[in-house]
């Protein structure tokens, strides 16, 4: 049993592991929240909380949500940011909603379920189509989309000729 969460300074020690989990893997750290500094921890969790609110964002951002999934001991899974609307580089390459499994509980069906548990959320933000992308060598990605009920659209290139898929999903 997973479930989506706002983050909380009460799992402090449960964010980090999944944290300190990501840097030695050294992935990219998807999504992109999770690459913040958590050494001023309340500091970073009241940030998080504020964007979802559109406070102190970056010059062009839109607002965001951030969850984290976990379990059923409070151990975090993974990590998905909600855009609550699309900016012109959203629309091409970032989508709505960017979500991430901490890399030990991968292949086990918890993108499906982030993803399925975000699309929530985004109905509940009223939006009624959802874009989601990945990158075309991601196929995990790619079929967890597609599972989820993703329909392709055209892909985008960027300038370095990395291939974004996208998908509409509602």
């Amino acid at each position: 049993m997973v479930k989506l969460v706002k983050p909380s300074v009460d799992l402090k020690l449960a964010y980090m592991s999944h944290y300190e989990e990501w840097k030695e893997s050294e992935e990219e750290m998807i999504p992109w929240v999770i690459g913040k500094d958590p050494t001023d921890f309340e500091g970073m969790v009241s940030s998080l909380l504020e964007a979802e609110k559109g406070i102190g964002l970056p010059e062009g951002w839109v607002p965001d949500s951030t969850y984290w999934l976990i379990d059923e001991e409070y151990r975090i899974l993974g990590v998905v940011n909600i855009r609550h609307s699309l900016t012109n580089h959203l629309m091409n390459a970032g989508g709505h909603i960017g979500y991430g499994i901490r890399p030990s509980e991968r292949q086990k069906g918890y993108a499906t379920e982030i993803l399925r548990l975000a699309l929530e959320k985004t109905r509940e933000l009223g939006i009624k189509r959802v874009l989601v992308v990945c990158d075309a060598i991601n196929i995990g990605s790619e079929k967890t989309i597609r599972k989820n009920g993703g329909v392709e659209d055209n892909d985008f290139v960027e300038d370095d000729g990395n291939v974004i898929k996208r998908y509409w999903i509602g």
